[in-house]
């Protein structure tokens, strides 16, 4: 582009409220395109560059492009399931003349502006604010109409959790529709889900989603079972008469001809569940068929194994993995990657506490470097044969006695928080002193910023350390700490300050 060369004496990195945007897939919309810019505020002009695929969208003001490229600066936007990168332009305005590309742009930007300014409530005066998120909340009401194929709640959970974090889900039927509301981390999360995935199908030609966002700001889930799911908590009960989905599916649907996954269909059909190459969903195609490239693959729902990265290959070992993710469920394998040491897979007990370890664990500072944390394509880590290479990479730690949820009553279950810079200290022997405890922490590189012995029990202690960093690698290193005589240190993360 010689024109935009040519006036290039501003340097990119200043603030522009017109915004570059690159490597944007082939059949991208320009309403696409237009709805990464709404949370900030009103989009005012857009310009496309098919060919090249790369856009050019102004905002209505400098604050919400800044608010833009800040939000999306560590958080990497994804169109049709690619990254596509941000930047501020050398331009200070687009001044499109040519009506030949104008008209089409008007059109998308008539119709998401309504949308913004209308029914979803989001208002530039909220970018004005310096406010980033829209006024919505993080939970969407999902009807889903033409139910041909039973829906589960983790063909749900498989299809949202692209968007973020999904903390509940519960499925219901209503006025004879099939019904969910599901609860993200996050607003902005919310609304990238709805955007990108209201009227598009799960499968080709029925399962179609219509999808708004619900007046409540939390659920509450009772229970952990095929109806309801609560993904922060790993103690609740599965709840009692509980029916299986195409019982309750097949009463109201019944004269709709629904197909249970025990129907072979005519042919033609996708086979019930088994997620079809065809799958609509537009972009979104739901598939647990591998691609190439590890981090792109979306894991498989329901899925136990988790893939680590960004590991710091220096330090991290198994062993430390195995302590780390065990604070949030049993860890029954580790396995390191032989060529690539920092990324390793992570096999937790079940698939309640691999989201358990994502939602806490992803982004945490381990060793220097931000750990990244998701589902993994596989669904169990092989054990090395006999005489295969391996350096001690992959250990299997299903029998191991340091498990802290073996036990289904256990206290554990209830005392899961997130890391923190205060750690809850129990089973310390009568003879072990304040100052035997914070010079052992020091000794292994730990700035103990303060100490508490419980006053009913000197057996259990809280110790606040320098960063929540120095927490984690403590507790890696010093939970199960040998005092002799067979007395084992406990270590967890707190909830409370000291």
């Amino acid at each position: 582009n010689e024109k935009k060369k040519s006036k290039g004496n501003r340097s990119p990195c200043s603030p522009s409220r017109v915004i570059h945007i690159r490597q944007i897939p082939s059949g991208v919309t320009g309403a696409e395109v237009v709805s990464l810019g709404l949370p900030f505020g009103k989009v005012t002009n857009l310009l496309m560059l098919r060919g090249k695929g790369q856009a050019f969208l102004e905002m209505a003001s400098v604050d919400a492009a800044v608010s833009m490229v800040n939000y999306y600066t560590p958080a990497t936007p994804h169109l049709h399931n690619q990254p596509v990168y941000i930047q501020y332009s050398n331009y200070k305005e687009l001044r499109t003349d040519n009506q030949h590309n104008q008209a089409r742009p008007e059109v998308a930007l008539q119709g998401v502006n309504a949308v913004q300014h209308g029914n979803l409530g989001i208002t530039s005066a909220l970018a004005a604010e310096g406010g980033v998120l829209p006024n919505h909340g993080s939970v969407l009401r999902i009807v889903v109409e033409n139910v041909f194929y039973p829906v589960t709640l983790d063909v749900l959970y498989q299809i949202f959790s692209k968007f973020g974090f999904v903390l509940k889900i519960v499925m219901f039927h209503k006025n004879n529709q099939f019904q969910a509301l599901l609860q993200y981390a996050d607003a902005m999360n919310a609304y990238y889900a709805k955007m990108s995935l209201d009227g598009h199908s799960i499968y080709t030609g029925c399962c179609t989603l219509r999808i708004d966002f619900s007046k409540l700001t939390n659920l509450t889930v009772k229970y952990n079972n095929d109806k309801s799911r609560d993904f922060t908590r790993i103690d609740l009960p599965f709840g009692d008469g509980q029916r299986t989905l195409e019982t309750s599916l097949s009463t109201p649907f019944a004269t709709q001809n629904t197909i249970f996954p025990s129907y072979t269909g005519p042919p033609g059909f996708a086979p019930a569940l088994g997620f079809p190459q065809g799958a609509a969903l537009g972009p979104l195609t739901v598939t647990t068929s591998a691609a190439p490239g590890h981090m792109t693959i979306p894991g498989i729902p329901g899925n136990s194994v988790l893939l680590v990265s960004n590991l710091n290959p220096e330090a991290i070992t198994p062993y430390g993995l195995f302590i780390l993710f065990g604070v949030y469920g049993d860890v029954h394998r580790v396995k390191i990657m032989f060529k690539k040491r920092g990324i390793a897979l992570v096999q937790m007990a079940d698939a309640t506490q691999a989201q358990l370890a994502i939602n806490y664990l992803n982004g945490q500072r381990l060793y220097g470097r931000v750990m990244h944390a998701t589902l993994s394509k596989y669904q169990t880590i092989q054990l090395p044969r006999e005489g295969q290479e391996d350096k001690g990479l992959t250990k299997d730690y299903s029998n191991s006695p340091l498990h802290r949820f073996k036990n289904p009553c256990s206290k554990n279950f209830q005392n899961i928080f997130p890391p923190s810079a205060t750690l809850h200290l129990s089973n310390i022997p009568p003879s072990v002193t304040v100052d035997d405890l914070k010079n052992l922490f020091t000794s292994k590189g730990s700035t103990v910023k303060g100490f508490k012995f419980f006053q009913k029990d000197c057996k259990m202690a809280l110790i606040q350390l320098g960063s929540v960093e120095e927490a984690v690698h403590a507790l890696i290193e010093l939970h199960n700490h040998d005092f002799g005589e067979n007395q084992h240190l406990r270590v967890s993360f707190s909830k409370s300050s000291i």
